[in-house]
């Protein structure tokens, strides 16, 4: 029986832990290249089978397995309820998005069968036959081989691959007795660096729940391995065994015989998620600091101290979005990079909800031929620090997502103007003639929100003296209070004026000098 999950990108926190020759048994071998590898997923879900019988838990089990998946750092790809062409196009898009040293994880959640020994999964438009047309489904189907070789040609350093697809034979004549419909899959011989993971023993069939009518939305397998995968610190092997345990305990409830088989060929151990340490006393922690290397990703946002001086767009992970925001009188409005294109974008503030579509642009794409998906959405100008999720589709059929993003109104409104005045030194302030020589401030004073002091000097003089600002109102940001102090007076004879800013995080600016006209 298969199940799989959705997919998504963040950095993967898998390490391998091996013992090297000479050490004592379970030490860690850690080397650069695996700190830098990524942890990447495919999950696929399959339901609506038009030509066999459908299944009720599969699209469920490959959501739940993507959503655990992406707690522990994976980026995850899914597909759902995939025909022969959308499977392909998301094989082909996965194994494109890997590269040497990878971490991968293939699930699957649908029906899969055997073929003279092969091992087969079947897409939802998988054609009604015959139980002795087996080259038809062979034609029809994708070998496990396939998913195998593909991803190893890419050189992934670990290949995983979850297989909730032992069910019955969905070929076997209508009424047959139940030696007739022996369905399941056969053993895996997975070559060097490859772990299987079946929810049934080879030519067992695995159970889509334990009795008609049953309110559990997985299957058994799912159920048990969900448990199994989100306890830190379990290597592959010891998922693999307490999975086999609960779900025989489980089946045997209803008086069922079912254990789910693995094959491992990796050397070493796999730790699929890491312990997780202690959350940092507040206010030890930043956007700047090094990322905690075990945390699940949401956890690590969580245990930040919210800081106004720290990106409103922390890094997630490699291949992640990343978002901008930007305030103005109507409110917020959040941008989006995508690290590849996209054919829909979608967004949920919290992690709760619906998600709702950015839609189109009257653009169209060069890329995919298609039109562009809004990168932007609006957010209420009083919107309170929030995660953000964003998930995306790609040209292939695949979703991708969800991605957490940190958004701190205050973070995000202090950055946004740093980076304005930034960009324009030489007209933070303007000289001008009436009733004697006045320089105005009025830039500065709409952006104060970003400035700490401002400090100035005239002609030869030094940056020293101090211009005093209106406070920040975070809720009207550009608004310019009515007895602001907008300009000071200079002497007649002043050619320039020289600036320094200190901003709000601390760092100060490069002196500017403005010269009078």
């Amino acid at each position: 029986m298969a199940r799989g999950a959705r997919a998504a990108d963040r950095k993967g926190r898998w390490r391998r832990r091996l013992a090297a020759l000479g050490l004592a048994a379970g030490a860690l071998v850690a080397t650069p290249a695996m700190a830098e590898a990524r942890s990447l997923a495919l999950v696929v879900g399959n339901d609506a089978y038009a030509n066999v019988a459908p299944l009720h838990t599969a699209v469920a089990d490959a959501r739940a397995v993507g959503d655990q998946l992406e707690k522990i750092g994976f980026v995850v790809r899914r597909a759902e309820n995939a025909d022969r062409d959308a499977t392909s196009r998301a094989l082909a898009a996965f194994d494109a998005s890997l590269q040497p040293g990878d971490r991968a994880l293939f699930f699957f959640s649908g029906h899969g069968f055997e073929i003279s020994g092969a091992n087969y999964l079947l897409p939802i438009d998988v054609p009604a036959v015959q139980a002795n047309q087996g080259e038809r489904v062979r034609d029809a189907a994708f070998a496990v081989e396939r998913v195998i070789e593909g991803v190893r040609a890419r050189g992934a350093s670990v290949t995983v691959l979850v297989l909730d697809a032992c069910r019955d034979n969905p070929f076997a004549p209508a009424g047959a007795r139940a030696a007739a419909r022996a369905g399941g899959l056969a053993r895996v011989d997975a070559p060097e660096g490859v772990f299987v993971l079946m929810s049934a023993g080879a030519k067992q069939e695995a159970l889509d729940r334990l009795f008609v009518g049953e309110k559990e939305k997985n299957s058994v397998f799912t159920r048990v391995f969900l448990g199994e995968l989100a306890k830190p610190g379990r290597t592959l092997v010891e998922i693999a065994k307490a999975t086999q345990i609960g779900v025989r305990d489980l089946a045997a409830r209803v008086g069922y015989a079912q254990t789910p088989a693995y094959y491992d060929e990796v050397v070493g151990d796999v730790v699929l998620s890491d312990a997780e340490p202690a959350a940092p006393p507040v206010g030890a922690a930043s956007a700047e600091a090094a990322p905690v290397a075990a945390a699940p990703v949401r956890q690590q946002l969580a245990a930040l101290t919210p800081d106004p001086h720290l990106s409103a767009a922390p890094d997630v992970g490699a291949g992640a979005p990343i978002a901008s925001f930007m305030r103005s009188n109507a409110g917020w409005t959040a941008t989006l990079s995508l690290p590849e294109p996209a054919t829909a974008i979608s967004y949920r503030i919290g992690e709760a909800g619906a998600f709702k579509s950015t839609g189109l642009l009257d653009v169209l794409d060069q890329r995919t031929g298609q039109r562009l998906p809004n990168p932007s959405f609006p957010m209420a100008s009083r919107a309170a620090a929030a995660i953000i999720e964003v998930r995306y589709e790609t040209p292939d059929g695949g979703a991708v997502g969800p991605f957490p993003i940190r958004f701190d109104p205050e973070a995000a409104l202090f950055r946004q103007q740093k980076q304005i005045l930034e960009q324009m030194p030489t007209n933070w302030v303007e000289f001008r003639d009436f009733q004697g020589l006045l320089v105005y401030f009025t830039t500065l004073v709409t952006y104060r929100c970003a400035i700490a002091e401002i400090r100035y000097g005239l002609d030869a003089g030094a940056p020293l003296q101090r211009y005093d600002l209106p406070a920040c109102d975070a809720q009207d940001p550009f608004g310019v209070p009515e007895n602001a102090k907008l300009f000071l007076r200079a002497p007649p004879r002043t050619r320039a004026i020289h600036l320094q800013i200190t901003w709000r995080d601390g760092t100060q600016s490069e002196v500017a000098t403005i010269e009078r006209p």
